[in-house]
């Protein structure tokens, strides 16, 4: 029993609600009409004719007060509202309007559901506590000398900012050095020319450290309990010499990848010579350490030549052996690089085998990574898409799948679908990116385009979509839905990685709330009115009235024509029922 007395009370609310929703309009045309039938007894023409004499009788300096008193007040709410804007994002008149009338009139409360849905994320990215705006190296950056000195000699312009080289320099003193490098006079004066702002003088100490062919050092060799010999030893060339020159002073590909090779022969030695003495102490693993990152380092360049070169199999193999060889070091993003040489031999099922171990919830995301999963589920549908034939018929299981894919995508990096669009010019990728961020954008789409433009349909069923995104995205935009919220940072941390003649992509821009466009003009026209009243009094009576009369003429024409139709006797009728 009280079940049912429970579900019939739940009915009978939906149907209020109903009622109120759809009808609304008919209980309001009720209540005018209840209003007319009671004019006489409720006087209101009596009262009406009384307001009437009383505003006549107002003098000009009344009508002053009353514009320039609402000019006022409108413009403190402005002020209000404007200051909630900038704090809190929102205005605080919608809030309040969404949050105590909208339940009361029948609406849903999104929140609810969207916090469920960006439960996982949020409360995931919450615990990792990781900083907003980290910069990462970009795992597809260029050379130095090949491909970013080219574009400076054919266009003037330069591609990376000092923000950004200072970073790469960054890079190079803590991936290529140690604190032992003092006892190798090369590594040390290696580690002098990475600190070089000067790209001739860290190519001129480059070529200082790999003259330095043949060092004499002592090595204790304990042959009998009393005494000890010295031995003279060669020490092997500089293998982060050759990656400068390599990075820097080639103006090829192919040069290069002569000097990475050259690079190889000298890590891989001392990587197998400070590997067996690695458990020896503190300093010696350090080495390691050092020579570990310098070997990496050679062996994805060389890949990376490779895929340059348009021996694309051989770089796949090479990077494939890479993972294999040092699977902890993920911090390189060698995978980005596997994920864009597979798409470029369209072998779709190894790209999904890879997203498969590194699109998971515990690793960071990545643009690579969410537009290429996207680019997948697209591939499915994308060439018998067709945005008339979805609205009749509505979206498939693989269209929706795909539509959510793209979602997914737009919502961690809304702008890359304008560079893969063709919407905004490319540039050349910087040598770090930010997540989320204009420069990620680039960097992704400077490859990735070309693996769009592939997959046929691909592109169309992105720019039908892409825009979805932005309505799915709880208000205020920078809530998020499927990541963790948007951080605000981006575009002062992207304006210092990207030249100054590519203009930085912003999200989201934030438009200003109606109520606060409202109140700022009815500030504007009551102040407006307040002085022309103030001025002209004459004129602006005999507008005022013109302006009323006309107004409610349409008002007065339907009373004429009700009492006309409707007999004047009616309300004596009513009583006597």
């Amino acid at each position: 029993m009280a079940e049912a007395a429970t579900g019939f009370l739940e009915q009978l609310k939906s149907c209020i609600v109903w009622s109120w929703t759809y009808l609304w309009t008919v209980w309001f045309f009720i209540v005018l009409f209840l209003v007319y039938i009671l004019r006489v007894p409720l006087k209101i023409n009596d009262n009406l004719s009384t307001v009437s004499m009383f505003l006549n009788t107002l003098t000009p300096k009344f009508y002053v007060a009353l514009t320039g008193t609402s000019s006022l007040i409108s413009g403190l709410i402005l002020i209000f509202e404007w200051w909630y804007f900038r704090k809190y994002g929102t205005s605080f008149i919608e809030q309040v309007s969404v949050s105590h009338l909208r339940p009361l009139l029948g609406g849903v409360d999104n929140n609810s559901s969207n916090n469920s849905n960006s439960s996982n994320g949020d409360s995931d990215s919450n615990r990792q506590s990781v900083s907003e705006c980290k910069v990462w190296r970009n795992p597809l950056n260029l050379f130095r000398g090949a491909e970013y000195n080219r574009y400076t000699w054919v266009t003037g312009r330069e591609p990376l900012t000092y923000y950004d080289m200072n970073l790469s320099a960054q890079d190079h003193q803590t991936f290529f050095t140690c604190d032992s490098d003092h006892l190798r006079p090369a590594d040390a004066i290696m580690q002098k020319a990475w600190r070089e702002r000067n790209p001739q003088a860290r190519i001129s100490a480059a070529h200082e450290a790999l003259e330095i062919n043949e060092i004499r050092s002592r090595v204790e060799v304990p042959l009998i309990a009393s005494s000890t010999i010295w031995e003279i030893k060669l020490l092997p060339k500089c293998a982060t010499a050759y990656i400068l020159l390599a990075e820097e002073e080639a103006t090829t590909i192919a040069e290069a990848e002569k000097l990475f090779k050259q690079a190889l022969k000298a890590g891989d030695g001392c990587y197998r010579r400070s590997q067996q003495l690695q458990h020896h102490g503190s300093q010696y693993e350090a080495q390691h350490r050092r020579d570990t990152n310098v070997l990496v380092y050679i062996k994805r360049r060389l890949a990376m030549c490779a895929r340059r070169l348009g021996r694309t199999r051989e770089a796949v193999k090479m990077m494939r052996d890479l993972m294999k060889e040092f699977p902890l070091l993920s911090m390189f993003n060698i995978h980005e690089n596997l994920l864009e040489a597979l798409l470029e031999l369209q072998a779709y099922a190894d790209v999904q085998a890879v997203l498969a171990k590194y699109d998971d919830i515990s690793l960071p995301k990545s643009a690579t990574i969410c537009y290429t999963a996207a680019l997948l589920k697209a591939r499915a549908v994308s060439d018998k898409f067709s945005p008339e034939a979805a609205s009749r018929r509505g979206l498939s299981t693989a269209e929706m799948n795909a539509v959510e894919a793209i979602h997914r995508a737009v919502e961690f990096n809304p702008h890359v679908p304008k560079y893969l669009l063709e919407m905004k010019s490319l540039i050349l990728p910087p040598e770090h990116i930010l997540k989320r961020g204009d420069s990620e954008a680039i960097a992704y789409a400077f490859f990735h385009l070309a693996h769009w433009k592939r997959v046929e349909g691909a592109l169309n069923l992105l720019h039908c979509t892409w825009e979805g995104t932005f309505r799915m995205i709880p208000y205020p935009l920078e809530k998020g839905h499927l990541f963790y919220p948007y951080p605000i940072c981006t575009e002062t941390a992207d304006r210092e990685l990207l030249p100054s003649f590519h203009e930085v992509s912003v999200y989201p821009k934030k438009e200003l709330p109606f109520f606060i466009l409202f109140t700022a003009g009815l500030c504007s026209f009551t102040a407006m009115l307040a002085l022309l009243t103030h001025q002209f009094p004459e004129l602006m009576g005999v507008f005022a009235k013109a302006f009323l009369s006309t107004l409610f003429a349409p008002l007065n024409f339907v009373m004429e024509k009700v009492e006309s139709i409707l007999p004047s006797s009616l309300w004596h009728q009513l009583t006597r029922i």
